[in-house]
């Protein structure tokens, strides 16, 4: 009898976690892009399809989108996102996103600089290595995030 009761509570445990880790809902990425650029909609694909809920926001000025989040220019690529408090400039892939907020560090965000061939919505059969950058608060690399 103990056994089963114990269960049963276990069982309503869990499914109260689970009910509230749904409720949570996935991570908001607003991505600020030109509405003429396929490559930032297959980065948005990307994100999407790992989870992510995407909002993009068409603009004519993606450098000046990029200065309001508080990315430098010398990171700039074809669309800037924000994620929570970080930005994210360009193709980084979504595993290096879920770690940025896993992590938390004291950053303005990552950047993959340029559009790097093999990075997500710039998939090629010649992919060329990359990596995404941590981006301090003083706006300088604080270090490789990743390599791909």
């Amino acid at each position: 009898m103990k056994t089963k009761t114990l269960l049963g509570g276990l069982l309503a445990s869990l499914m109260i976690m689970s009910g509230a880790a749904f409720a949570q809902g996935s991570v908001r990425v607003e991505v600020y892009k030109s509405a003429y650029c396929g490559c930032c909609g297959k980065w948005v694909e990307h994100l999407r399809k790992n989870g992510f809920d995407v909002v993009t926001k068409d603009v004519d000025n993606v450098p000046a989108a990029r200065k309001t989040l508080g990315m430098p220019d010398q990171y700039g690529s074809c669309h800037t996102a924000k994620v929570g408090s970080y930005s994210v400039e360009g193709h980084v892939p979504a595993d290096d996103i879920r770690r940025l907020l896993s992590e938390s560090p004291k950053a303005i965000g990552l950047a993959a600089p340029g559009m790097p061939q093999g990075s997500p919505g710039m998939e090629t059969s010649t992919p060329q290595p990359y990596e995404t950058l941590l981006v301090g608060l003083d706006g300088k690399p604080q270090r490789v995030f990743a390599r791909h």
